[in-house]
């Protein structure tokens, strides 16, 4: 999978044509307003190159989860004005409830070159998501008359959607954009052709989101790192006692299988040494419920987060490394007291010269939040595509688009 060779929008000569673009502007919003335009800004590069060469680009992406088709508060009507401000270009916003209604037949009428179309949320139209989305595609490929369409959306490519996939039937020409790019190249060689030593990091709340993960990961790198909640999990099947610990006992025999996978083909597996643990998951919590024991954790207690001794032990096996995946925090950082273990890996990180890919969702947050983004060489903008690529799966949205 590593370094595909898919068609890109360095190749494409789009003067005079409609492009269709499917981009992530899946951001956050508070009250109408965005908290957060990274998704915006990192669709930027490839939205550029395409106005600035002639191209007449219509944008489509979904936002949040409407249940009953068009809701306004799902409406992507505020990316667009975003996106208005951070480009040199005319943008305008199409806002029709089936997506591809009047208002966005005729805004695209009337393009000119180097302009932009900004499309309603694409889950307005429940075929988005269903087996037959296929007539929501057509919908879309006419409307830039069957011309070219982009894939930008890594967020989207682990989903068969009829504006992810379902598109690329109807149109001449396909390519994906600069952060596809970025991320085939940075996930896939980190998996498929890594330099060595390969440390993967794996953190988050349960065992069973990420079990081909592990499995993959124990294959491909040198040192794999567990911590988070899914970590007692694994100290439980070593016979340790978890306490009141998040635990899947329906994984506790995989757990081992892992464990003894990781023996057998000679690489290292680190486990938690010593857990932050609290009586009950409070909020807020103290100092002086947060407490470390090392080994068993009583009875009556629950991990909350890796100890100072398991975060010097991983800190330590990043140092040597030089490639680094990370992907999940190692415990519930979104509180001060219980953010110990996710600081000192991200710091152990910002500190390596390795090549260090954060794959989204929770970690990124995390790394965000925590001030250290500019010090890794990539984070992920895809949660659940990054993991089902750290998996070794083949994403829809990918192997839709033409090959070179």
């Amino acid at each position: 999978m590593a370094g595909l060779n898919k068609v890109t929008v360095e190749d494409l000569k789009v003067k005079g044509k409609k492009v269709l673009v499917r981009v992530d502007f899946n951001v956050p919003l508070k009250d109408g307003v965005i908290t957060n335009d990274n998704r915006i800004t990192a669709a930027l590069p490839t939205i550029k190159k395409l106005v600035e060469e002639g191209g007449k680009v219509v944008l489509c992406s979904h936002l949040g989860k409407p249940k009953n088709g068009p809701e306004d508060k799902f409406s992507l009507k505020p990316a667009a004005d975003r996106l208005a401000e951070l480009i040199d270009a005319k943008v305008i916003f199409a806002k029709d409830d089936t997506v591809v209604g009047d208002n966005a037949k005729k805004a695209v009428d009337e393009m000119n070159e180097g302009e932009i179309v900004v499309l309603e949320n694409t889950r307005f139209r429940g075929a988005e998501e269903t087996k037959n989305g296929e007539e929501f595609a057509k919908e879309l490929a006419d409307l830039v008359d069957n011309e070219v369409f982009v894939m930008d959306a890594f967020g989207s490519a682990h989903r068969a959607h009829a504006s992810t996939a379902g598109v690329t039937k109807f149109v001449k020409e396909t390519a994906v954009g600069y952060l596809m790019q970025k991320e085939i190249n940075f996930l896939g060689n980190a998996v498929e052709d890594p330099v060595r030593p390969f440390v993967a990091i794996l953190g988050g709340a349960k065992v069973a989101d990420k079990l081909n993960v592990i499995s993959n990961l124990i294959e491909k790198c040198d040192t794999l790192i567990i911590g988070g909640g899914m970590a007692y999990t694994f100290l439980k099947a070593q016979g340790k006692e978890v306490g009141t610990s998040l635990v899947d006992d329906t994984k506790i025999d995989y757990c081992k299988e892992m464990i003894e996978k990781a023996k057998a083909s000679g690489k290292k597996l680190l486990l938690p040494v010593d857990t932050t643990v609290a009586a009950q998951f409070p909020d807020p919590i103290d100092a002086e419920i947060a407490v470390e024991v090392t080994e068993n954790i009583p009875a009556d207690k629950m991990g909350l987060d890796i100890g100072t001794k398991t975060a010097e032990l991983y800190a330590e096996a990043v140092k040597s490394a030089k490639t680094v995946v990370w992907n999940g925090p190692m415990g519930v950082f979104e509180n001060p007291i219980l953010a110990k273990g996710t600081i000192a890996v991200a710091k152990a990180l910002a500190d390596t010269d390795a090549t260090t890919i954060i794959g989204g969702g929770d970690s990124a947050a995390a790394v965000i939040s925590l001030g250290f983004a500019d010090k890794m060489s990539h984070i992920s903008t895809g949660g659940g595509a990054s993991l089902e690529y750290l998996e070794g799966k083949v994403l829809p949205g990918i192997a839709v688009i033409a090959d070179k």
